[in-house]
């Protein structure tokens, strides 16, 4: 049986979540300057990633994976292709339209950055037990998927998405 947490219970043990992402997202920050000194902005990788993932994708498509307006998607792809990492074709549905694709060099540099970040998080976690890691895996994915079906509504809630909008009719 499960006993219900007090709300009081529940704000302070969002407080403790919140304040952690703040220092994650500070130290994220971090590796994401270091990052762009070798030319990889954050944002840009950030949409390589998810275009990794979509496969070939229309501007429109990619701009609400990572929930972002079209025209700064549209800005960051410019400097993509620009690098060579992500080129234009013609869509297979509209030959009027483009799609995205990720070049074999933007690929190669996802899976070097993949391979670095996963010997880092490896080094660092070396001294769990395989209990903790197995048991902190499984929450953080869950954590990482609620977080996700919830993230347009965050944005809604603080007037800066598109439900935003819908309320105010």
């Amino acid at each position: 049986m499960v006993t219900p947490v007090s709300d009081e219970t529940q704000l302070a043990q969002a407080e403790r979540i919140g304040m952690a992402l703040v220092r994650l997202n500070k130290m994220h920050a971090c590796v994401a300057a270091h990052l762009s000194k070798t030319g990889v902005d954050k944002a840009s990788f950030v949409l390589l990633a998810n275009l990794s993932q979509l496969g070939p994708s229309r501007s429109s498509a990619l701009a609400e994976a990572v929930f972002s307006d079209p025209s700064t998607v549209s800005r960051q792809v410019a400097t993509l292709v620009k690098e060579g990492w992500v080129e234009r074709r013609a869509d297979p549905d509209d030959g009027r339209a483009s799609v995205l694709a990720v070049t074999d060099a933007g690929q190669r540099l996802l899976d070097e950055r993949r391979a670095q970040r996963n010997k880092a998080i490896a080094r660092m976690l070396a001294d769990w037990s395989e209990e903790d890691l197995s048991a902190f895996i499984g929450h953080f994915e869950r954590f990482v998927g609620d977080y996700e079906k919830a993230l347009p509504d965050f944005i809604a809630e603080s007037g800066l998405g598109p439900r935003s909008e819908e309320g105010k009719n």
